[in-house]
């Protein structure tokens, strides 16, 4: 989602070190290790225990996996903090199947616009009703209140042996790299 979006010539000359001279304020607000799932959030009450697996993309979304074999997908803070101040949220249709690495909506801020890819094969079950009024939640709370769909997954073995899909440290490792 967002590695493509910084290295659009428009926006990377946006992050320069001429440009912000203080890049290091620059660099820590896009290593940002504030990528945990909200536990007050709707996606971590979903069932009582919470997720039994959080998962994570090189594109920047998360995947919180539960027990009854639904997921939640939502965009990282990494991804909401590059695009900027949301302005409208595309979401998926409920009932839609979708493939893995299909994209099930976008994000469109005041710097651009990104794709939102499903890390999962599954069905839509929900989506999130309050992004489509309230844009900025994905800026606010992007790993909790700001979740983008539900989806039934096809094939919930494909979470644990997927080499696309990250834990936390991989994930972390992943963004010293940006």
């Amino acid at each position: 989602m967002i590695s493509s979006l910084l290295r659009a010539p428009k926006l990377a000359s946006r992050f320069s070190a001429s440009r912000y001279p203080s890049s290091r304020i620059i660099a820590a607000r896009f290593n940002s290790a504030d990528h945990k799932i909200n536990t007050n959030s709707f996606v971590y009450k979903y069932l009582e225990e919470g997720p039994k697996t959080v998962k994570y993309t090189a594109e920047h979304e998360w995947l919180a996996v539960f027990k009854d074999d639904t997921a939640f997908v939502g965009i990282t803070k990494y991804a909401s903090d590059a695009l900027g101040d949301a302005t409208f949220i595309e979401l998926p249709e409920v009932g839609v199947t979708v493939e893995a690495g299909e994209s099930i909506g976008s994000v469109e801020s005041v710097k651009s616009a990104s794709e939102i890819y499903s890390p999962v094969a599954g069905e839509i079950l929900a989506i999130n009703q309050n992004l489509e009024s309230s844009p900025g939640l994905i800026n606010e709370d992007p790993l909790g209140e700001a979740w983008i769909a539900q989806i039934k997954l096809s094939d919930p073995s494909v979470v644990e042996s997927s080499e696309e899909l990250l834990d936390v440290a991989e994930y972390d490792a992943s963004l010293e790299d940006h």
